[in-house]
């Protein structure tokens, strides 16, 4: 597979602009990009811009803190899927993770998964915050909740991906759920080493960096 179909063209941050959105989308058809990473609110606006195009829309929900009640993440997850998402990228509650409340953060994926049906569903378990043991009990409920992605960060953290926790995560899923790499992927040598290790999609800003 080609460089550019690891990649969800992502832009969420908070002073995006419908014209910023566009011009992600221009850039994603053109380079055949697997997907965008956007905001709820601009799932329809991206949705026109890769009309008649593969490009897939992948939103972002509970994002970026994964602190807000489930019920509003299902009804944002079941929002962005009828407004024309194709997947939902959520961030786990990090706190009851922390905590030992692993029976919330389990059903949580879960319900959201229940709410969105066949559409593909990436956990987001911020590992820049976690343990080692805490990255481990996280994918397993992930896999538990039958989840289809378990990715690395959301990007506001205090870090993003690294060799050690893909190598972490990829022990614990195998081949079971596909592994999401995001968070300062900024160069082809740091794309293409955590490709080797297993991982099938790039959340990155730079995405015609990387292929150019």
């Amino acid at each position: 597979m080609q460089l550019n179909q690891y990649i969800d063209h992502t832009l969420l941050k908070p002073t995006a602009t419908p014209s910023e959105i566009k011009k992600l989308c221009t850039e994603a058809v053109q380079h055949q990009f697997y997907a965008v990473c956007v905001n709820g609110c601009y799932v329809e606006t991206a949705k026109k811009a890769v009309e008649n195009s593969e490009v897939k829309i992948a939103a972002v929900i509970g994002f970026p803190l994964g602190a807000s009640t489930t019920a509003s993440k299902v009804f944002e997850a079941e929002n962005c899927i009828e407004k024309g998402a194709d997947e939902i990228d959520m961030v786990i509650n990090i706190g009851m993770l922390k905590s030992g409340n692993l029976k919330f953060v389990e059903e949580e994926i879960g319900a959201i998964k229940k709410a969105i049906g066949d559409k593909v569903l990436k956990v987001i378990i911020e590992t820049c915050f976690l343990t080692d043991e805490e990255k481990t009990l996280a994918c397993r409920a992930a896999l538990n909740a039958k989840a289809d992605f378990v990715k690395t960060s959301t990007g506001f953290g205090s870090g993003g991906a690294t060799t050690e926790d893909i190598e972490i995560m990829k022990d614990v899923v195998g081949d079971k759920l596909q592994i999401k790499a995001s968070g300062g992927i900024k160069d082809t040598k740091t794309a293409q080493k955590y490709i080797k290790l297993g991982v099938s999609r790039l959340g990155t800003s730079s995405g015609v960096a990387l292929i150019s």
